[in-house]
C-alpha cells in the first residue's frame, strides 16, 4: 500500500498539517521539525501526489515551453535545462514550436485552448513585435528568454547581446585580424538579438580605430549552416576578402567554416572564426569553434524561478534578469 501523510506524521510525532507544510516547502516550520518530517520521508519512501496537490492549488502541472525552432541545438540544450529545473520544483515542461509564425506565437500565449493547459510560459519570441505582447489579453504569468526588453509587464531573461557581440569581436582583433566580417544580421523589426550583436560588432571595430564597413555585414533570413555557408561564399568573392569572420550563432559558423576550407583556405590561418551559442557540437569540429557561451543554466534556472514566484504571487513587479556569458576560446582562431 503507498504511503500516506498520516504515516509520515506518525513517524516523525507530528501532525499530518505540519507534514503537509514541509512537503510543501512552506518555511514557517522549525529547522528541527523540518529535518525530522524529511527523515520520515526518506525513510518510509513517501511520494507526494501532485495531481491531487495541483487539483487543491487549481492548476495542471504544467509549463508551456514555446520555441521559434527545436531543430536548432541552442534551443535543444537550454529545453533540456529547463526541463531539469522545472521538474526539481515538480511541474511537468510541455513543448511547442512556432516556426517563428506570428499567429502561431500570438495563439500559443493569447489565452486560446493550447495555452489554458499551462500554469505559465516560458516564451521566446521571434515574430511578434513589443506592441503583439503590450496588446496581450490572457492574465497567464509568461516568462520572456531573449530580447523585447522594455516590454511590461513581463519578466525577461536575456544576456548582454551587445556586449558579447563586443567581446567577440574584441578576440579576433587581439588575435591580429584587421578585416572582420560578420554574419547574421538582420532587418530590426525581424531580429533585435542580431541587431545587438551587430551593434557590438561595430562598437568593438571603432575602439579599436578600425573603419565599419557595411560591404561586410552579410545579412541572412535564418541562423542556419546553410545561410552561413553562402554569406561565406559571398564574402570570398570580394576583391579584399576577410581575414576573420563573426558568426551570430553556432550554426552559421558552421557553414562558413564548410565553405572556407572548401575553396582550400585554412581556419584560422587564412580566415578566423568565432561563433556564439557553445552549442556540444562546436567542441567537436575540426578545428574545433571558439565561440561565445551563454550560461545556459543560469538562464534556465532564472526563467523557471521567475516564472514559479509569479505563480506564488511572491514576484513583485516584472524585472529583466541577465544571464552570464564568456568567450570559449578554441582552434578556430588560435590554430
Amino acid at each position: 500500500m503507498s504511503v500516506t501523510l498520516r504515516d509520515v506524521a506518525q513517524r516523525a510525532g507530528v501532525s499530518t498539517r505540519t507534514v503537509s507544510n514541509v512537503v510543501n516547502d512552506f518555511q514557517h516550520v522549525s529547522p528541527t521539525t523540518r529535518a525530522r518530517v524529511q527523515e520520515a520521508v526518506r525513510e518510509l519512501g513517501y511520494r507526494p501526489n501532485l495531481a491531487a496537490r495541483n487539483l487543491r492549488r487549481g492548476r495542471s502541472g504544467m509549463i508551456g515551453l514555446v520555441l521559434p525552432e527545436l531543430d536548432v541545438p541552442y534551443f535543444g540544450e537550454l529545453t533540456r535545462l529547463i526541463i531539469e529545473e522545472a521538474r526539481r520544483a515538480s511541474y511537468t515542461v510541455v513543448i511547442d514550436q512556432t516556426d517563428g509564425d506570428v499567429e502561431e506565437e500570438r495563439q500559443l500565449i493569447g489565452g486560446g485552448e493550447r495555452s489554458q493547459l499551462f500554469d505559465g510560459l516560458i516564451f521566446s519570441p521571434l515574430a511578434m513585435s513589443g506592441e503583439d505582447l503590450r496588446q496581450r489579453s490572457d492574465t497567464t504569468p509568461i516568462v520572456l528568454l531573449g530580447e523585447h526588453l522594455n516590454v511590461p509587464p513581463f519578466d525577461h531573461i536575456v544576456i548582454d547581446n551587445v556586449a558579447a557581440a563586443r567581446m567577440a569581436t574584441e578576440h579576433l582583433i587581439s588575435v591580429g585580424r584587421r578585416r572582420i566580417a560578420a554574419i547574421g544580421d538582420q532587418p530590426f523589426f525581424s531580429g533585435e538579438t542580431a541587431q545587438y550583436r551587430t551593434q557590438g560588432y561595430r562598437e568593438a571595430l571603432e575602439a579599436a580605430g578600425h573603419r565599419y564597413d557595411p560591404e561586410l555585414v552579410i545579412r541572412t533570413p535564418r541562423f542556419h549552416r546553410a545561410e552561413g555557408a553562402a554569406a561565406m561564399a559571398a564574402l570570398l568573392t570580394l576583391p579584399r576578402p576577410p581575414d576573420a569572420v563573426f558568426c551570430y550563432n553556432d550554426l552559421l559558423a558552421f557553414g562558413a567554416m564548410r565553405t572556407v576550407l572548401s575553396h582550400g583556405l585554412r581556419v584560422p590561418d587564412d580566415v578566423a572564426i568565432v561563433g556564439f551559442d557553445d552549442i556540444e557540437e562546436g567542441r567537436y569540429t575540426t578545428p574545433t569553434l571558439t565561440t561565445i557561451s551563454p550560461d545556459k543554466k543560469q538562464i534556465a534556472k532564472l526563467a523557471v524561478q521567475a516564472l514559479l514566484r509569479r505563480l506564488d504571487g511572491t514576484a513583485g513587479r516584472p524585472r529583466t534578469r541577465l544571464a552570464r556569458f564568456s568567450l570559449q576560446v578554441r582552434e578556430s582562431t588560435t590554430g
